[in-house]
């Protein structure tokens, strides 16, 4: 794995780059402070934006780690944060990611987020070097699955009472995609 962090990518609608201070009043009124985008999330619904200024500003200091991957989803047309996209689980012994995603309720079904994983798989294959992408969804959110089938991944398997959101306990869907696979 070459640890290379978090650099901008652009796609045809999306630049996706990292975060940076300024960004948190968008990402709170964008899907922060939104129950349905935060729904089967592990993360609780950002009461203020106060709260989600602190976490950005800890993004921001973390993106010096090469084994940072975080982007914001900036909209070309609007310049605006819609969403996030990031490496949730590195496991760099067998050269493997796993990749969590959000983005604004108002973007939803437009095809950006396959648009965005498909960019962070190229990225991660070919710049950091993994072998292996996966990702997971609650059963009950198969709108993420298609997602991930989009991008190219495929399903593995479900891991009955394995993940904890929003919502409690709940069994995952797992889909990956190998280097190979592309």
């Amino acid at each position: 794995m070459n640890k290379i962090g978090t650099d901008t990518i652009e796609t045809e609608r999306l630049i996706l780059r990292r975060f940076v201070p300024e960004d948190y009043q968008d990402m709170y009124d964008n899907w922060a402070s939104d129950s349905e985008v935060t729904k089967f999330l592990t993360w609780p619904t950002h009461p203020n934006a106060e709260v989600t200024k602190t976490l950005i500003d800890d993004w921001v200091t973390k993106y010096e780690d090469g084994g940072y991957f975080n982007w914001a989803m900036e909209l070309k047309e609007t310049g605006s944060v819609i969403g996030n996209i990031s490496v949730v689980h590195l496991h760099e012994a067998i050269d493997a990611a796993e990749i969590g995603y959000c983005m604004s309720r108002k973007y939803w079904g437009q095809g950006i987020m396959p648009e965005a994983l498909k960019a962070v798989e190229d990225y991660l294959f070919d710049k950091a070097g993994m072998n292996r992408i996966a990702a997971a969804h609650d059963e009950n959110n198969p709108k993420s699955g298609r997602v991930m089938d989009k991008a190219g991944m495929k399903q593995e398997g479900i891991l009955r009472a394995s993940g904890k959101n929003n919502q409690g306990i709940c069994n995952m869907v797992y889909h990956s995609i190998l280097r190979s696979e592309r």
